[in-house]
C-alpha cells in the first residue's frame, strides 16, 4: 500500500464516484489502513456573476474507520451539526429549509424532535403494518403481468412514497409531484435531474424551486388540517404540543422536506440495492427462499449495510484540542463521517465485502451512528424494506436484475436511478 495511492484518492471529485464499486472499495480500504482520518480539499468554486454562491477551497477531514465515526457520533456537543451536514457551507437558510433536525443541535434539536416523534412512536409505526402490507401488495399485483418493469420507479421508490403520502394524508395523485421534486433536491449533482449541472444559478433555482412546492403543498394541508382534523400524520404534526409548543409553520414545511427526502430516497435506494445483491448473489436468495420470515430481520440490516443509502454527513469541531485516535483538532474544523466506509470496516465486519443474509452481529451505521441523530425512521424503514421482499420473494420468487444499474452521480447519495428487472409474470 503505497502513499502515492493514498494521495490519488479525492472523496471531493465526483468522477472518482464514477467509478467502479471494486476500486471505490479498494480506495476506502487504503484510507482505513494507512490514513483513516485523511485531509480532503474541495475545490475553490468561483462564481463571478453571483459572488454570495461562490465557495473558497474548503478543507475537511474524512473519517473513514468504524470506531472514529462512533466515537465523534456520540459526542454532538463537539461534534456539532447546527453548523449543516453538507461539505461545504451553505447559505442559513438552505441548511434548515432542507435539512430541519439534521441540521440543528441542543437544544433546538431536542426540542424539534419532541415534537414530531409524537408521529413515529413503536406503538404507532406498528399499527402501521397492515397499511404497509396492503401498499406492498398493492405494487406488486400492478407489475406481476407484465414479466418486466424498471424496480426503481416501479417498485423500490414507490412503495416508501406511498407509506409517506398515505400517513400525511396526502392525496396519492400528488405522488408523483412529489417524487420529482425529490428527485430534484438529492440529484442536483446528476444531468438526468437538473439539466444544467454546471451552471450555479441554475442549480440554486432548481433546489429552491423544488423545495418551496413541497413546503407550500404541505402548508396548504396543515391549514386544511387546523380548520378539520383528519386522523393522520399532518393533523398529528400540527396539533402535537410538548411544554407548551407546536411545530411553527416553517419547521413544518423543512420537516415535510426531511421526511420526504429522507424517507422515500433512502428507503428506496436500499431495497433496489437488496435486489441487485439477491441477484448478485444467488445463492443468498435461494437461502432467504428457504426461510423468508426467519431470516428477514438479518437480511435487512446486511441489504441496509451494503447499500448504505446516505454515505457521509458533515460534523464541524466546537473547541480546540478535541481529539479522535490520534488526530487532534482545532475548533471549526469539517469532519466528514464515511458511513460508506464505516460499513465495510474489516475491524467490525468479518469478510465485509461478502453479502451474508444471516450476518449478526451487524453493527451497522447504515441509520447514523449512535446519538442524537439516529434515524428518527429506522424502524419504519425496517419495517418497509422487509414487508417489500416478504412480498417479492412469495409471489415472485426468480425476480432478478438484468443489466446495469444506472447509478446516481453523487457522493452523498448511494442511489439507483433505474434498474430493469425480469421475473416470470404471475
Amino acid at each position: 500500500m503505497s502513499t502515492s495511492a493514498v494521495d490519488q484518492i479525492d472523496l471531493s471529485d465526483l468522477e472518482w464516484w464514477a467509478r467502479p464499486l471494486a476500486e471505490r472499495d479498494e480506495g476506502f480500504a487504503l484510507l482505513r489502513a494507512e490514513r483513516p482520518i485523511a485531509r480532503m480539499v474541495m475545490p475553490e468554486l468561483p462564481y463571478p456573476e453571483v459572488p454570495e454562491l461562490s465557495q473558497p477551497e474548503t478543507e475537511y477531514w474524512a473519517v473513514t474507520r468504524h470506531a472514529e465515526l462512533i466515537e465523534a457520533s456520540r459526542q454532538p456537543a463537539l461534534f456539532c451539526s447546527g453548523k449543516g451536514t453538507n461539505i461545504l457551507d451553505l447559505p442559513q437558510p438552505f441548511i434548515e429549509f432542507f435539512g430541519s433536525m439534521i441540521n440543528m443541535d441542543d437544544p433546538r434539536h431536542a426540542r424539534l424532535r419532541r415534537i414530531v416523534s409524537r408521529g413515529f412512536t413503536p406503538r404507532q409505526l406498528e399499527l402501521l403494518r397492515a397499511d404497509v402490507e396492503g401498499v406492498a401488495a398493492e405494487i406488486v399485483d400492478t407489475i406481476a403481468s407484465q414479466g418486466s418493469c424498471d424496480f426503481v420507479t416501479e417498485v423500490a421508490a414507490v412503495l416508501p412514497l406511498r407509506v409517506i403520502v398515505d400517513l400525511m394524508g396526502i392525496p396519492r395523485s400528488e405522488e408523483q409531484f412529489i417524487f420529482d421534486r425529490t428527485n430534484v433536491i438529492l440529484g442536483f449533482t446528476d444531468p438526468e435531474y437538473v439539466s444544467d449541472i454546471e451552471d450555479p444559478v441554475a442549480v440554486t433555482g432548481a433546489l429552491l424551486t423544488a423545495g418551496q412546492e413541497l413546503a407550500t403543498m404541505v402548508q396548504e394541508l396543515a391549514e386544511a388540517r387546523v380548520r378539520e382534523p383528519q386522523n393522520d400524520l399532518i393533523t398529528a404534526l400540527v396539533t402535537s404540543e410538548v411544554d407548551g409548543e407546536h411545530l411553527t409553520p416553517e419547521e413544518l414545511a423543512s420537516f415535510f422536506i426531511l421526511l420526504v427526502v429522507a424517507g422515500n430516497e433512502t428507503t428506496r435506494n436500499a431495497i433496489a440495492h437488496g435486489l441487485w445483491l439477491l441477484t448478485e448473489h444467488p445463492d443468498q436468495r435461494d437461502r432467504w427462499l428457504a426461510d423468508i420470515p426467519g431470516l428477514a430481520p438479518t437480511a435487512v440490516e446486511e441489504i441496509v449495510r451494503l447499500a448504505s443509502p446516505v454515505i457521509h454527513f458533515r460534523r464541524t469541531v466546537t473547541q480546540d484540542g478535541v481529539r479522535l485516535g490520534d488526530h487532534e483538532f482545532s475548533e471549526g474544523d469539517r469532519v466528514v463521517l464515511w458511513y460508506w466506509s464505516a460499513n465495510r470496516d474489516e475491524a467490525v465486519f468479518a469478510d465485509p465485502s461478502r453479502f451474508d443474509i444471516g450476518r449478526t452481529p451487524n453493527d451497522h451505521v447504515g441509520f447514523g451512528g449512535p446519538g442524537p441523530h439516529f434515524c428518527l425512521g429506522a424502524h419504519l424503514a425496517r419495517r418497509e424494506i422487509s414487508v417489500m421482499f416478504h412480498e417479492l420473494l412469495h409471489r415472485l420468487p426468480d425476480i432478478h436484475v438484468v443489466g446495469e444499474p444506472a447509478r446516481l452521480r453523487s457522493n452523498f447519495i448511494n442511489g439507483i436511478k433505474h434498474l430493469q428487472a425480469e421475473f416470470t409474470p404471475a
